[in-house]
């Protein structure tokens, strides 16, 4: 098991097979930088272009189409002081009626205190028609908005979506001590992530977190031979599984039955245990519902799940 130490030159807009910049083994960690979803690094300086760009791809030795990746987000943490949102929700999120009433789009720049965790909005901004915010001070709660795997058929997809491969997701759940696992679609399984946040609420429906740079550590495991469909995932207290797509009911679908699979496959269940312990402790969060796919998480309780038997290699 090694620690890399990586510090990325260039970064792309968009999932996909490319160039690997670093070969890692089962169970590696990698320290690494993230930009902005403008292009923006540690030092304030645009080094690349805007579109959420993404640090690797990162190839993992030996995987195969057919197999899995398990990425532990060790560490996730902003790595500058400043920040930046949009100040108006979208307009498919809220009634027709009031699309009227929402006011120009511009951004918020936001001062963070690194030691303290915590982040305001800078007095430049806070003035006029936000200056009632002037006092607001948000827990930092970093998580990574863009995380995945190369796309299947050797496709390159824009940072701006998602799938079963993972992508823009925007889930608050993506934070320092979560795990994903992932199909794999290329080899090498080709890891990219970016987009990091240093606060963001649930849907990131005004079209941004506070969008800043970040310092990222990741840890790496293959599981050889693992049937999966949609991307997997583990936190302090829940299973949860990922479902991308528009409209949301497909979403919540696509979440729905890759849990069912997981419940039956990984932890030994029948398909009626299945649906009598979802339909009685399922959580539903919702992740990006403001780009071209949305995102929904399926989430089940660890503590439902202590007397059961877990499957090799689940």
């Amino acid at each position: 098991m090694t620690v890399h130490q990586f510090k990325p030159t260039e970064y792309h807009t968009t999932f996909g097979s490319h160039a690997p910049v670093l070969r890692i083994a089962d169970g590696d960690s990698v320290n690494t930088t993230t930009v902005d979803a403008r292009g923006y690094d540690a030092s304030g300086e645009q080094v690349t272009e805007r579109g959420n760009p993404q640090t690797g791809p990162f190839y993992v030795e030996g995987a195969e189409p057919g197999d899995a990746v398990s990425i532990r987000i060790d560490r996730a943490y902003p790595n500058r002081r400043t920040g930046w949102t949009n100040n108006v929700v979208a307009e498919h999120v809220v009634d027709a009626a009031y699309v009227t009433a929402l006011p120009e789009r511009e951004l918020v720049t936001w001062e963070m205190d690194l030691e303290a965790g915590t982040a305001r909005i800078a007095p430049a901004s806070a003035v006029g028609p936000l200056a009632g915010l002037a006092s607001l001070v948000l827990p930092l709660a970093p998580m990574v908005g863009c995380l995945g795997v190369a796309p299947p058929g050797g496709q390159a997809i824009a940072t701006a979506t998602s799938g079963t491969y993972g992508g823009n997701m925007d889930y608050r759940g993506l934070m320092a001590g979560a795990t994903v696992t992932f199909p794999v679609f290329a080899p090498g399984a080709l890891i990219h992530l970016g987009d990091g946040h240093a606060v963001q609420g649930d849907g990131e429906i005004v079209g941004t977190g506070i969008e800043t740079s970040f310092d990222v550590e990741f840890t790496v495991w293959l599981h050889k031979d693992m049937e999966m469909t949609w991307p997997r995932g583990e936190n302090a207290g829940y299973i949860f599984t990922i479902g991308n797509a528009r409209p949301l009911d497909q979403a919540v679908q696509h979440a729905t039955s890759e849990m069912l699979r997981w419940l039956q496959n990984g932890y030994g269940l029948s398909a009626e245990s299945a649906g009598t312990l979802l339909g009685q402790v399922v959580a539903y969060d919702v992740g990006n519902i403001y780009d071209p796919a949305y995102t929904m998480v399926c989430k089940v309780p660890k503590w439902a799940l202590t007397h059961l038997p877990l499957v090799a290699g689940s």
